[in-house]
């Protein structure tokens, strides 16, 4: 059975609406980027950053293709096309008792993949 966490990530994952994500982070979440060295903290910074990998990869052809749980995370598979460019990545959510994530990193294959997804989150990040 899949924590709740998850079902309300997967929710915001269909329709990523601001409010859902917000009810889904601790105050203290820190997001872990591919491409960005320094963990990103707070809320308001985690919230942004996963909004605009919204924008950028959450097109028709993102699809969850494997799921792994721990006791209060989980490894989440993803695949996606982005420019005709096959994209394969994962995501790691860690959550604390309250069921609010505490930490999210995200992985990127292959490394034109990455070197494409860089420009489009520094845009989305920028105000689009």
């Amino acid at each position: 059975m899949r924590p709740e966490v998850l079902e309300r990530w997967h929710a915001y994952v269909a329709d990523p609406a601001p409010d859902k994500l917000e009810a889904l982070l601790a105050d203290d979440a820190v997001f872990q980027s591919p491409a960005v060295h320094t963990p990103q903290a707070g809320k308001a910074l985690v919230a942004k950053y996963l909004g605009a990998a919204m924008v950028v990869l959450n097109n028709p052809s993102f699809t969850y293709v494997g799921e792994w749980l721990g006791e209060r995370s989980a490894v989440l598979e993803f695949e996606l096309t982005l420019d005709d460019l096959h994209v394969n990545g994962v995501d790691l959510i860690h959550w604390n008792d309250d069921g609010r994530i505490t930490l999210f990193k995200v992985m990127l294959r292959p490394l034109k993949a990455l070197n494409t997804v860089i420009p489009l989150m520094g845009k989305e990040l920028a105000g689009g």
